[in-house]
């Protein structure tokens, strides 16, 4: 997320979920259309069974994510902390779960999850809640399970901007710092990783730097 020109003066920092509250289905006409996100589901896809139980996290309208995993033959579960976009998630993928709930109190299901999908859940979190996510969505992997995840790499903490014509407080880290927390913190293998600029469909949006990486959890 970058800093984006705006006049802002006045407005509150909103919560995650105050700010996809508000966003709803223009985040979908933004984002929606992001070629190394369809990329990454579709490589995850690819090397999952029919039945594959899949957790999405930060799970927003449903779409691209949640649709194309359903689409796919997974059992699909989507977690949002914005009530808004859970609704929205139930009503244009109804062969998924959602669930209003953050992933730092989540608990899988027996067994855990084949993979978790993490498309950019982490940038309104403080850094310590971050990594506390990222162990979290480790540990709901079942052995040998993926965890596929996007972010924008950045060394900020905290920082105050304005995204998509609203305030909002985010945090993130490096690239390799990133990288480093999913082998030495979460125990993860990765697969690949890659960079990549996009370019929202919204004229209130600046482009972005976005980090895909293809992690595997070892298996029993």
């Amino acid at each position: 997320m970058r800093e984006e020109r705006n006049d802002s003066a006045g407005q509150d920092v909103l919560s995650a979920a105050e700010l996809f509250d508000g966003l709803g289905l223009d985040y979908e006409k933004a984002f929606g259309r992001l070629p190394a996100q369809r990329a990454a589901v579709e490589w995850l896809t690819a090397r999952l069974e029919p039945g594959a139980r899949v957790l999405d996290v930060g799970s927003g309208t449903g779409r691209p994510v949640a649709e194309l995993l359903t689409g796919a033959g997974c059992e699909v579960t989507g977690i949002d902390v914005s009530a808004t976009m859970v609704a929205l998630a139930r009503e244009q993928v109804p062969g998924a779960r959602f669930e209003q709930r953050d992933i730092l109190g989540y608990e899988p299901p027996a067994g855990g999850f084949d993979a978790v999908c993490a498309f950019f859940p982490l940038l309104m979190m403080s850094r310590p809640e971050a990594a506390a996510a990222l162990q979290r969505m480790a540990d709901c992997l079942a052995p040998g399970g993926w965890l596929v995840s996007a972010t924008v790499p950045a060394d900020v903490a905290e920082a105050e901007i304005v995204w998509m014509g609203r305030r909002a407080r985010v945090s993130s880290v490096s690239t390799e710092e990133y990288l480093r927390q999913l082998r030495e913190d979460c125990g993860l293998e990765i697969h690949h990783h890659e960079l990549s600029v996009f370019q929202p469909d919204d004229p209130a949006a600046a482009p972005e730097e976005h980090l895909f990486c293809y992690a595997r959890k070892a298996a029993a």
